[in-house]
């Protein structure tokens, strides 16, 4: 069986997930919102589900919703929030996530909402000074991601929040790739997304938590459900799975982080050292533990990642939601990767329970690379 090192597009489902899920969707399968017992026990478990998840963002239970996953939260953040006001002005960066990048287009198409994209250096980083640059009297909103999924550069939130909120702006933090990795309390968002298969819950479960002194305007309309943020029936199944994964992760945060780190810093040190031309994007120091990206100069990236996974070795080329594209990531233009350079990129994101070096997978590398290379 391959290694799989794509654990930034979809981690397994945890045992202990599965595991605390299975009655709500056997014997207790009532509807929350029914005023019987069997409504009520479901109710139970929602509310213990949305307590959990509060903890460990720090914030209020009614601050938290659940949703499908992150794209639906980032849209009802981004749409929410603006349209929840009478500002019409978002801050966020070209680096963002396809779904921040398509709500900021949505908005200026039909709402005639200003988007300013502000400037990243080299890393993907975000200054303070940059965003101060970029907000004005109108701004509604700043959306941006802890941590970049194809790069893994992190944001200095606690920073970029503090900047925002001296303006009366409230920050929307995307955490997709940051739960588990980064603490999620603390961080002075007002509004925070999480995806329940990074964490190991399944697909199709979601987190979006919006401070309540937040207006809010919300994308679904109906029965008033999620204090009216998100009518429909709620997913208890889903909403058990995410929060008990996102509690374990969290108690597992600090260990998994400092345990992979080592193994992934030894692993771009490897690569780095015998790959002629090889380039690591993104921060070099503020980084996900688990996730080292490469430029391949001639070669290209897809290619590599064919023969990597001739090798046992099984990764990407950066966004699942981009894969199969012919473009060159928005994320690497942005950083001022050239676009020839850019198609040469490989990603590897490493799963949290990794405990064994990774030597033999920078091997691989090599050979991947060798081999490719050699084609012309």
């Amino acid at each position: 069986m391959s290694l799989y090192l794509d654990n930034a597009a979809t981690t397994p489902v945890r045992p202990e997930v599965l595991e605390a899920m299975a009655p709500y969707l056997t014997r207790v399968y009532g509807n929350p919102s029914s005023h019987h017992e069997v409504g009520e026990a479901a109710a139970s478990a929602l509310d213990d589900a949305r307590a959990r998840v509060a903890a460990v963002l720090g914030m209020r239970a009614g601050d938290v919703m659940f949703t499908s996953g992150g794209t639906e939260s980032n849209n009802a953040a981004i749409k929410g929030i603006v349209l929840g006001g009478p500002r019409r002005h978002l801050v966020t960066t070209a680096i963002e996530h396809e779904s921040v990048l398509a709500s900021a287009d949505y908005l200026e198409r039909l709402h005639r909402a200003t988007v300013t994209y502000a400037p990243v250096d080299a890393t993907g980083t975000l200054t303070p000074d940059a965003l101060a640059d970029s907000l004005r009297d109108d701004t509604a909103l700043v959306s941006i991601g802890y941590a970049n999924n194809e790069i893994g550069t992190i944001q200095d939130a606690a920073a970029l929040a503090a900047v925002a909120h001296a303006r009366g702006v409230p920050l929307h933090l995307d955490a997709v790739q940051a739960a588990g990795w980064l603490p999620l309390s603390g961080t002075g968002a007002d509004a925070v997304t999480v995806a329940g298969h990074k964490v190991g819950a399944p697909k199709g479960t979601g987190i979006l938590a919006v401070r309540g002194r937040l207006a809010f305007e919300p994308l679904l309309h109906g029965g008033g459900q999620e204090r009216g943020r998100r009518s429909g029936t709620p997913d208890v199944a889903g909403a058990v799975a995410i929060a008990t994964a996102l509690t374990l992760a969290e108690a597992e945060r600090a260990e998994a982080a400092a345990r992979v780190g080592a193994l992934s810093a030894a692993f771009i040190a490897r690569v780095l050292a015998r790959v002629p031309g090889a380039r690591l994007t993104g921060h070099p120091e503020r980084r996900l533990p688990g996730t080292a990206s490469f430029v391949f100069p001639g070669t290209n990236g897809e290619t590599v990642l064919l023969e990597l996974e001739r090798r046992g070795v099984v990764s990407s080329s950066g966004s699942a939601c981009a894969a199969g594209s012919d473009e060159a990531s928005h994320v690497l233009l942005t950083v001022g990767v050239d676009h020839d350079e850019a198609r040469t990129a490989v990603r590897f994101t490493l799963p949290r329970t990794l405990t064994a070096s990774l030597d033999p997978v920078a091997d691989a590398v090599v050979d991947a690379v060798t081999a490719v290379g050699s084609r012309g």
